[in-house]
Formats: C-alpha cells, sequence, structure tokens
C-alpha cells in the first residue's frame, strides 16, 4: 500500500504500456520503507455465515486502507484532497497551487 501510494502508476501511451522495468515502474525500496512494521494476523474465518465465499488472502487486501490512510495524512497535513494515487511531491504541490488560485 505504502508503495502504491508514493511511487507505483503505470503509464501508458497510445499504442502500448510504457512501464516496462524498475526505471519506469518504480516502487518502495528498502531505504524507503519504514525501520518496522507491526502486523496482526487474525484467525477464524472472515465471512462464518456465508460459506460460499473465499477466505481472504493477507496481502492484497491491506492496500486500500493505507492508501486512505497516507491520503488522509496528505489532507491533514496540508488541507487539499488528493484522489489519484501516486502521491507524488508534483501532484501534491499542483493541488497546494490550485487550493490557492
Amino acid at each position: 500500500g505504502i508503495s502504491r501510494s508514493l511511487y507505483e502508476e503505470v503509464a501508458f501511451d497510445a499504442e502500448k504500456v510504457l512501464s516496462r522495468d524498475w526505471a519506469t515502474h518504480p516502487t518502495l525500496t528498502h531505504l524507503d520503507a519504514p525501520a518496522q512494521i507491526d502486523v496482526v494476523l487474525v484467525n477464524g474465518d472472515p465471512n462464518p455465515n456465508r460459506p460460499d465465499l473465499p477466505h481472504y488472502g493477507a496481502g492484497e487486501a491491506s492496500m486500500k486502507p493505507v492508501i486512505a490512510a497516507v491520503a488522509n495524512a496528505i489532507f491533514d497535513a496540508t488541507g487539499v484532497r488528493l484522489r489519484r494515487v501516486p502521491f507524488r511531491k508534483e501532484r501534491v504541490l499542483a493541488a497546494l497551487n490550485a487550493a490557492k488560485a
């Protein structure tokens, strides 16, 4: 979620995907990651009354709340709401400038 919030974006032109390698599709590195991340695993079926629904995984489902938390932190710090990821510096500055206008 942190990587998607701050770095990851797939670029396209009229014919193809342009983000094809680590240089054109940057992701979070160890240097950018928090020193510690606390993980809580919850045992049990998330849908005990719905046996027709599958169990959830532990990875992808956690991305959206992280993105929302980063967006809310930016809003709390700046007063501007960003609605498109990644929340790069240029987008934050553009939103701040637009809010001033």
